[in-house]
């Protein structure tokens, strides 16, 4: 069991279902679980509380002041939020030091707290800010975003130790920020909840039924590759109505009517809008799931992938993503599309529609393919790498 008191930096927590607040969730829990005393500090609330032995700490102000203010102004404001958990983290670090200190990439809220002296810093890497558009629109926005990727790249080159969700996006992270090829770093993959898991147990592959079903869990972007969705379904919504592909019907969480392009209705009839579900509601979604469409052109590590396999579930993506091609192409868990297009992606979907038996062999390789990334083995890595980190940074001094 591990001794370790360790901190981590979170934008949120549970129970907000972000991406982040979810992964830190993992994060402080797993290492709690092997016997670190965790602590976590967020700025979706104020005051302090324990829950599930993990020490939440709210760095958020009281109302008012200039901070607020000026977290609202294009590039300046990116400094404040980073402020705020430095002086708390800084106050806490010297009346009871830390062994080790992490944070997220994204948009660097550990931009000051990784100067705090006597404290091994590590870097857990996200998706950087650059692959999500931040960079692009209006000139007030572009300068904002390209504010934030040097932000983001000068914090993350003072780290003691990087983790990365898979190879591939270690390479490209490492690329991107130009980190110091010294500096230790590890692969570790994300777990789930336990009682999400519970949940995949019992989840039987579902008939072909008068409809088969799609499930796609995400945000309307380009990085996501709705665009590649949203084609695909025009020319196999044609296809299933002139009765040469089986009827489907793609049901869409996460996405609102304001989010859909212009769609015709013949289109439009095969959708089904479900909005922003909780885990116990989406788990629902892809139990009655034949096939999970996910066709990113780019993720750090891929929640849907995982969880898609949790539930045995086959995945439809792209092969542009490296994440894809590595928890989808090398377990044979789906099929990935060449090309990031509506072509491409209609030519995986048609016959993993038509053919029960490909979609039963998928199943099962989505069966095999799941369990890989456990709590247990979460929390023990990320300490194996805290622990090099650590002795990374006293060989540095």
């Amino acid at each position: 069991m591990s001794g370790l008191r360790t901190a981590l930096i979170a934008w949120d927590y549970p129970p907000s279902a972000s991406g982040l607040a979810v992964a830190a969730r993992e994060v402080a829990e797993s290492l709690a679980a092997a016997g670190a005393e965790a602590h976590v500090y967020t700025l979706d609330r104020r005051g302090s509380t324990d829950i599930d032995g993990v020490r939440i700490i709210g760095c958020l102000p009281p109302d008012g002041g200039p901070g607020s203010w000026l977290r609202r102004r294009a590039v300046i404001g990116h400094l404040v939020a980073p402020r705020w958990f430095a002086q708390r983290i800084a106050a806490d670090h010297r009346a009871q030091p830390f062994d080790c200190l992490e944070a997220t990439n994204w948009y660097a809220p550990g931009a000051f707290a990784s100067k705090i002296p006597g404290l091994p810093f590590v870097t857990r890497h996200s998706t950087p800010a650059i692959s999500t558009g931040a960079v692009s629109g209006h000139l007030r926005d572009r300068i904002d975003g390209r504010y934030a990727c040097r932000l983001e790249a000068a914090t993350a080159r003072r780290s003691a130790g990087h983790i990365f969700n898979t190879s591939s996006h270690g390479d490209k992270v490492q690329d991107l920020y130009g980190l110091d090829t010294h500096a230790p770093r590890a692969v570790i993959g994300l777990s789930l909840p336990p009682e999400r898991l519970e949940r995949a147990d019992d989840a039987p592959y579902p008939p072909a039924g008068e409809r088969m079903r799609l499930l796609f869990v995400g945000r309307a972007e380009a990085r996501k590759g709705f665009d590649c969705l949203m084609d695909a379904m025009a020319i196999l919504a044609d296809e299933a109505d002139a009765g040469t592909l089986p009827r489907f019907r793609l049901d869409l969480v996460g996405i609102g009517e304001a989010d859909l392009p212009p769609l015709g209705p013949r289109v439009r009839k095969h959708l089904v809008l479900r909005g922003r579900l909780d885990d116990a509601a989406l788990d629902a979604a892809y139990r009655t799931a034949h096939l999970v469409v996910a066709p990113s052109r780019y993720e750090s590590f891929g929640l849907v992938y995982q969880e898609a396999l949790a539930f045995g579930r086959p995945v439809i993506g792209l092969r542009v993503d490296p994440s894809a091609r590595q928890v989808i192409g090398d377990s044979g868990a789906g099929l990935l599309a060449a090309d990031a297009t509506g072509a491409a992606l209609a030519d995986v979907l048609r016959p993993a529609l038509a053919d029960a038996d490909l979609r039963m062999r998928l199943h099962g390789r989505a069966l095999a393919a799941a369990g890989r990334f456990t709590r247990q083995t979460l929390g023990a890595e990320t300490l194996a790498l805290y622990e090099a980190a650590r002795a990374y940074r006293r060989q540095s001094l």
